[in-house]
């Protein structure tokens, strides 16, 4: 790994070093999200009457639209119709 990864202070690197280092964290993040989405998935699957395990997505999702419309620059509303048009 780089001597400059995410750990390292940004006064000690350049802007682009940090860029790059975090989206390198962004990346691995949603990477351990998919993996974990598949475990919660199996659990949901043998009690499907846990109506909890729903509750952990609607959580997971609404922390996804806050963060793609802080991305996007766009508002929750408009996250959100993009996703009702999406169906």
């Amino acid at each position: 790994m780089n001597a400059k990864n995410a750990a390292t202070p940004d006064a000690q690197r350049t802007a682009p070093e940090a860029y790059a280092a975090r989206a390198n964290d962004i990346a691995r993040l949603i990477d351990v999200l998919e993996m974990h989405l598949q475990v919660h998935a199996e659990g949901a699957k043998a009690d499907p009457t846990d109506w909890g395990r729903a509750g952990d997505l609607g959580k997971v999702r609404s922390d996804l639209i806050d963060l793609v419309g802080f991305m996007a620059n766009m508002d929750r509303a408009t996250v959100e119709e993009f996703l009702d048009n999406a169906e």
